[in-house]
């Protein structure tokens, strides 16, 4: 080969090797803070930001969610469903997709996969399982697609992550239970779903936390998968073989464990748990009796915030690679109705669905409205 072809041969394979690569770096990575910097503020000092070339909208966007069967996940594409209506988002969609397909992570990363061969431009999804999405996260970064993972988190820098701080929650509700029970003795831990990161990172943190107490704990494990109705099952299951308990510590499905002790006669004791409105109602309620309650988490609409990074991202905003959330925190003796809890609305409902400084605040109507179906 003489010169001239060895030239136009390095050139052709620079061209074409620009052409592969190009995608990939579609996203820069640029200097802080963000351009919404009180409402995408960045998980830690070493964050990461992001900018990609800003779009041209109105734009096609998609929610991919795995778990449905609790009442968090329903209300949680309720909300997204809710957000995606409002005239100002309404009027940047071209259109906006859900899908929900279970406990099955291949499913979803398929579900993911076909997102991006439709040309969608950003996908926003809760993650069956953190680590088993690094192809398909490879092909949206090649493909110029905004992912953005939210609650249940991706393991990946190269993904947006929005996220409130989970083993904060499971280090809370092992001090609340350390507080009331400050010499050791039986707890109950319901779990939500096993394998996905917030369950981990919470149960991780809430064992960890009462190990460092050094008193003697008995845990008792079981798995409630957020869910009233299998926690409650559960719940009463543990009560009656391996009850009773001086605290329970539970992921959700809060209602229905709290039902379960009732129904069993047990004592009420300390409860660390979630922010259903049916529970923060029965911790009000019966307050005088014993039951002493911690309720902390994030509302549904935390999906609302992670729709908005995706839209600002298009919009070629810088965002941190890491957005961390505020936790709503209410504890005994605090309950407020029409504050914390509302007496009036379903106990399946979340509270906990505002956001000030991202500009989000549901009502119940307005999330309720909307269905949970795939769409």
């Amino acid at each position: 080969m003489n010169f001239s072809h060895r030239l136009q041969s390095l050139l052709l394979g620079g061209i074409a090797l620009g052409m592969m690569s190009g995608a990939a770096l579609a996203v820069d990575l640029v200097s802080g803070p963000a351009t919404d910097p009180s409402c995408m503020v960045p998980w830690a000092a070493d964050t990461k930001f992001f900018q990609f070339p800003k779009k041209e909208g109105p734009y096609r966007v998609a929610l991919a969610n795995g778990y449905i069967a609790n009442s968090w996940r329903i209300q949680m594409i309720q909300t997204a469903k809710a957000y995606a209506a409002q005239p100002d988002i309404a009027a940047k969609l071209k259109e906006f997709k859900v899908i929900s397909t279970g406990e099955d992570a291949p499913a979803q990363i398929s579900a993911i996969n076909n997102f991006i061969d439709s040309g969608f431009d950003a996908i926003v999804v809760n993650a069956i399982n953190p680590t088993s999405f690094g192809p398909v996260i490879k092909r949206a970064k090649e493909a110029g697609v905004v992912l953005v993972a939210f609650d249940n988190i991706l393991d990946t820098q190269d993904a947006i992550n929005v996220n409130v701080d989970q083993r904060g929650l499971g280090e809370l509700w092992a001090n609340w239970v350390i507080k009331h029970v400050p010499n050791g003795g039986k707890v109950l831990e319901v779990r939500g779903v096993i394998g996905t990161s917030v369950d981990t990172d919470r149960h991780e943190a809430l064992n960890e936390t009462f190990a460092k107490s050094g008193k003697d704990w008995k845990i008792t494990e079981v798995v409630g998968k957020w869910d009233d109705g299998t926690a409650q099952k559960v719940a009463a299951d543990a009560i009656a073989t391996s009850g009773p308990f001086d605290a329970i510590a539970a992921q959700g499905g809060d209602t229905g464990i709290v039902r379960a002790m009732m129904d069993a006669k047990h004592p009420f004791v300390p409860f660390g748990g979630e922010t259903e409105n049916g529970f923060r109602k029965l911790c009000a309620e019966h307050t005088g009796d014993g039951l002493k309650c911690s309720s902390a988490g994030t509302g549904p609409a935390q999906v609302a915030v992670a729709m908005k990074v995706a839209l600002a991202a298009l919009d070629g905003q810088v965002i941190p690679q890491s957005i961390k959330l505020p936790t709503a925190i209410v504890e005994d003796p605090n309950f407020k109705d029409g504050e914390d809890f509302y007496g009036d609305q379903s106990d399946n409902f979340f509270v906990g669905n505002s956001f000030p400084t991202c500009g989000l605040n549901f009502s119940a109507q307005e999330i309720m409205g909307q269905t949970k179906e795939n769409q």
